[in-house]
């Protein structure tokens, strides 16, 4: 039986926004301050709720730090770059007018999310339902969050297609059944086709039915 797409499921930096680069920036420079027996930390925690970040380094002796680095994190988040991934505009689009359904799927939190409708007024807009860390118990790589957002709209995994760039958020959709589409903006392409069933760069070459051909493959 042909599969319908009914759902577009997309994790927000590297995903919808290209901002990557900027929070490897910050965690960088906190990372090497805390943990310089830990080189690479940085890209170890992609796809992380603060609350696990914190769970797992910089708890105990650092727990002090929280504070600190959380105000260093909003006021880095209050004057970062919200640039969309080419093409992306155009792609949801589309996808509104064949009647998918559209969800932001991401381990931000609110606070981000503030951050995020200061420098795009229009965001609402652009997806129906906009899931954040709030919204789910479990965070990537579990499958929780994505299986949320699908129920959300009563849609089956194989009805959903999700769009992601960390090896957590990857490793997320698989869990949850669904196609996984790769953005290689974070990572490069072959490290990530292990945990994706297509690899882009941007959405500059990608359309519905595109899309829901590919959704016949799962």
């Amino acid at each position: 039986m042909k599969r319908q797409l009914k759902a577009a499921l997309f994790d927000l930096d590297g995903v919808v926004f290209d901002t990557e680069p900027q929070y490897t920036q910050f965690w960088g420079t906190q990372c090497r301050h805390y943990h310089p027996e830990h080189p690479g930390l940085e890209h170890e925690i992609k796809g992380q709720t603060l609350t696990q970040i914190y769970d797992r380094w910089f708890s105990g002796n650092l727990a002090k730090e929280q504070s600190v680095i959380t105000q260093r994190l909003n006021d880095f988040e209050a004057q970062m770059n919200y640039v969309y991934i080419d093409g992306l505009e155009r792609l949801l689009r589309e996808l509104h007018q064949e009647g998918v359904k559209t969800a932001v799927v991401t381990s931000s939190n609110q606070p981000k999310m503030q951050s995020v409708y200061r420098s795009h007024p229009e965001f609402h807009t652009l997806f129906d339902a906009i899931l954040t860390s709030e919204d789910f118990a479990e965070s990537k790589p579990s499958p929780d969050c994505y299986l949320r957002a699908a129920s959300r709209f009563g849609a089956a995994s194989e009805e959903c297609i999700v769009f992601e760039d960390s090896f957590n958020g990857l490793k997320s959709g698989r869990a949850a059944g669904m196609f996984v589409v790769g953005l290689a903006t974070t990572n490069s392409i072959e490290s990530i086709k292990s945990f994706s069933d297509i690899q882009l760069k941007d959405y500059s070459d990608m359309t519905y039915e595109k899309l829901n051909t590919l959704l016949q493959t799962l």
